[in-house]
């Protein structure tokens, strides 16, 4: 298995995308690479915490590769957007690829570079290691699933 941590705008809808992906094996919404220690939502929603609502993706590697992960990720998402994603804006909802390792990192840059290239922009999707992970209140965790009429900035059927 193998876990990477992903930021497209309000987890909500990035948590209920990824889970209909097969070869993803668990996920898990929290905040992301901020300056406050285990941080409410509250918190970072009014207190400028730096945090990012943030996704961690747990897969089987067999059988969705971290590419194809990634694919999926960067063409739900507007990869071009800074702070924004659909109705929701601030820096909580900017999108980035937190990794634990050189070579996720390696990955990411590629895959970021086939988007650009696609595009003939340069992509605002942060590619940065993992500097910390605070799992969210759990009234957030597979909140779709809790809200089916909730909203979502990702339109996709699931």
């Amino acid at each position: 298995m193998k876990t990477l941590y992903l930021a497209g705008g309000c987890f909500w809808g990035m948590q209920r995308f990824l889970d209909s992906a097969k070869g993803v094996v668990s996920t898990e919404v929290g905040y992301a690479n901020g300056r406050t220690v285990a941080p409410t939502y509250e918190q970072v929603k009014h207190e400028n915490t730096g945090h990012a609502e943030t996704v961690k993706v747990v897969y089987d590697e067999e059988v969705l590769s971290e590419k194809a992960l990634l694919h999926r990720f960067l063409r739900v998402i507007d990869p071009f957007s800074v702070n924004k994603q659909g109705e929701d804006e601030g820096e909580q909802y900017r999108t980035g690829i937190y990794f634990e390792s050189e070579e996720d990192r390696l990955i990411a840059e590629q895959e970021i570079a086939i988007v650009e290239k696609e595009n003939g922009k340069k992509c605002a999707v942060e590619v940065l290691p993992l500097q910390n992970f605070y799992r969210a209140e759990e009234y957030h965790q597979k909140y779709l699933v809790k809200n089916p009429n909730g909203y979502c900035h990702i339109f996709v059927n699931f």
